[in-house]
This record gives C-alpha cells, structure tokens and sequence, in this order.
C-alpha cells in the first residue's frame, strides 16, 4: 500500500518514517547518540558541565534574595535574612564569598524544603491564577488552612511523613468538633497541596494512602440537629412576615419579598439588573462573591457566572407578584444595578442579611437569615407536588435529591400538627 505523501516524514536508510512519534523517538536516540559520542571522545568535561550548573543555580538564589549585600566600614560584608517572627535579622561575615554562601544556602532550604505553609500558599494562589477557582474559594481555603494549620503549617514539607499527616488530620476532628462536612473540606484542601507537593517533588509518598488509611467512622463527628423553626418559616410566620413587606416597601424589603416568591439566593438578588426582568420571568445570570482585598479587609463584588451551571436559568414569577415588577423598575431606574442605597451604591448581600434579622425581631419571629426563606421556598415548591423538573429550574439545582434533602422541612406549627395526628380516627377513643 502506497504511503501518502504527507505521511512520508522521514527517510532513513531503506524505511521511510510513518509517524511523528516515531520521528520524535528516532531523534531522541540521535541526539542521545552523539551526546555519547562527545563524552566519550573527550569533547566536553562532564565536571565542567556540572560546575556551570552550580554556578547558574547559585545566581539564581542570589538573584531571588530581596535584600542587598554590602560592605561595612569595618571590611566586613553584610546583609539580612528573613525570619519568621523578627521579619528580618542581620547576618555578618568575613568574605563576600562567605556572606553570598549564607544567602545561597537559606534560599536553597526555601526552594528545596518549603514549609507547608509556603506550599499551601503556591497552591491556593496558583490555582486562582489558572482561574480554576474564583476569590470566594481562593478565601475559603485559606480560612480553612488558617483554622487547622497554624502550628503544623510552619514545619519543612520534606520532614514531615505521610503518617505525621494522617495523625494530624485524625487529631482534628475532636480538637475541633469537627462535622464530616468541615472535615472533607480539611481533606480537600491538604489533598490539593500535597498533590502539589507531589508535584514538585517535595513529598515521595502515595498522598492517596493518607485519605485511604485515616482512622474515621460517622460517629467520630459532630452532629448539627436544627429544628424545622430554625430552617424554615411556617405557615403562619411567612403570612405575617410578607403582609409586613408589603407595607413597608423601601428598596431592602422588596428585595426579601421577591426572594420569598421566586427563591432566588441573595447573592442572585443583589446582583441583579433591570435587563433581567422580562413579564413575569427573572434570569439569573450573576451572584455576588466575596474575598480578601490587599487591604486584609472583604471586597464584595459581583460574578458574571451563578453559583453553577444550573444556577443560570431563567425563573418565573407567581402572577399574583407581577405588581413587584412595576415597584422594582422604579428603582434606582437609570442605574446599573437594581438594589442599591442611597447614594446608588450597589447593595451587599450583608445589607439584605442585617434588615431580614431586624424583621424578624420586630415581628417576634425566630431569626432566619434570607437563605432561610430559599429553604421555604423549596419547601413549598416540594409540599404542592409540583413537577420535579421545573423545582430544579426554579432552585438552580442539578438534582432533585438535593432539593429534598437540603430544603425539605415541615412548615406546620405545633398547633397544626396536633389537629392532624388528632383528626387520625385509630387514635381517637372509643
């Protein structure tokens, strides 16, 4: 069979080269070839090839030492090194040489040897660079870290064992009270690290056999057992709550109104705009994220993306709220956003968190934050049998076992449940 003519990539002797892996394999056995070839004969110093190498490296790390090297008044040589709780300490030497070597070789532990701290830290933000993970998350772990590696972060990665770390994760559950939810964040957290780690071939154990041989079991867990009351508003609690808003219409309180009759997340309200409004439908396209700025203190900005895939979806209002349409498109009408302050501020989600707390203390109900009328939202959606399918359109949910298990609560009070099990003709007396 005939070899078409781009195919033909390489002619050696009688065979023609079909491949471009077996080109590249023929060239790397050249190339191998005549290396050998030159150390053989003498060509190159093998010894000269590694001095260079040493040489370069060494530049390297002086390269990276942030401080200057200078000469006292005394011929001796000075500089600083970094220190973990001085910030900074002062080193003096004879030689420039001897000065050089010191700076060369506390760089080379850096580089060599991190901390888990500094490996933590290449990991976290690497990954916020690639934009693998958004500020809101990049924050997240970093609070996780904080919480658990304090002391354990400050120990060189190369002298710690993949036991040390088993028996270090192990030790935090109790130390903590931790949940098997705050425990598998910990885990994904060290997991991700240690892989970087692996990576750069600062760790030489199997960081899968850690999470594999970890001594753990449900009942080493904390147990978190909240009420209906606390999750959800009854029935007779979300009647007072709205016919409430509805009397006090100011920019926060339409917005906790339309979360009750759409559910959307509060992140989702505050970030939405007049474009997004259309008849009686909303499309969530953005969400609020929160991280670190420079300053150390929380920026709230808004993401172009929901929370996942599913939260961008387009969400219908009852036609009994359409009114909330005509209220919201007067405000701060010339604006980007929908919901801001006096001052055309957008508003945070904080805002709207302060004002729900505030509600439900003048109204002598139980404090639930905003996400608490979400969950009765999904509740009710649930209760009345509706079509699972438009449920996770409404919630943003990817499952319907997500809905039921996370949202799922009795919104009937003591009262009502009572008149039920009472009505039961097998419990009433002959």
């Amino acid at each position: 069979m005939a070899v078409p003519f781009y195919d033909k990539l390489f002619y050696r002797g009688d065979r023609i080269i079909e491949s471009v892996t077996e080109l590249n394999n023929l060239q790397c056995f050249q190339n191998n070839e005549i290396l050998r070839f030159i150390i053989n004969n003498g060509i190159i110093n093998l010894s000269d090839v590694q001095n260079s190498m040493e040489a370069m490296r060494k530049k390297e790390l002086l390269e990276k030492h942030p401080y200057k090297i200078w000469e006292g008044r005394d011929g001796k040589w000075y500089t600083y090194l970094p220190h973990e709780k001085k910030g900074r300490v002062l080193k003096k030497r004879i030689t420039k040489k001897a000065i050089e070597d010191d700076v060369i070789e506390y760089w080379k532990v850096q580089v060599e040897n991190p901390t888990i701290n500094e490996v933590f830290e290449e990991w976290n933000n690497r990954r916020l660079e690639l934009k693998k993970i958004s500020n809101a998350t990049h924050l997240r772990n970093l609070q996780i870290f904080n919480r658990h590696y304090k002391e354990f972060g400050k120990q060189r990665i190369k002298f710690v064992s993949a036991e040390d770390f088993g028996g270090f994760l192990e030790e935090q559950i109790p130390l903590h009270n931790l949940t098997s939810k705050a425990f598998s964040n910990l885990k994904t957290i060290t997991r991700g690290f240690l892989k970087r780690a692996k990576k750069r071939k600062l760790v030489a154990f199997n960081v899968e056999e850690i999470f594999q041989d970890l001594d753990t079991s449900d009942a080493d867990f904390r147990k978190t057992i909240k009420e209906d009351y606390e999750e959800v508003f009854n029935e007779k609690e979300m009647s007072i709550m709205v016919k409430y808003l509805e009397k006090n219409l100011d920019a926060k309180n339409i917005g906790i109104l339309l979360m009750f009759a759409t559910g959307i997340r509060v992140g989702e309200l505050v970030a939405l705009k007049h474009d997004a409004f259309d008849g009686n439908t909303i499309k969530i396209r953005r969400t609020e994220t929160r991280f670190l700025g420079e300053d150390g203190k929380y920026v709230y900005s808004v993401k172009e993306f929901p929370k996942s895939e599913a939260g961008v979806r387009t969400v219908v209002l009852p036609k009994d709220y359409m009114w909330l349409c005509s209220k919201i498109k007067t405000l701060n009408p010339f604006g980007e956003y929908v919901f801001t302050d006096r001052n055309g501020k957008r508003m945070t989600t904080n805002c709207i968190r302060r004002r729900q707390e505030q509600n439900c203390k003048k109204l002598g109900i139980y404090r639930k934050s905003p996400h608490k009328i979400r969950k009765t939202y999904g509740t009710i959606l649930l209760d009345y049998n509706v079509d699972n399918r438009l449920i996770m359109e409404q919630m943003g949910h990817t499952d319907i076992n997500c809905t039921e298990t996370h949202y799922h609560r009795n919104r009937k009070d003591i009262e009502q449940k009572s008149h039920i099990i009472s009505s039961i003709p097998e419990f009433k007396r002959a």
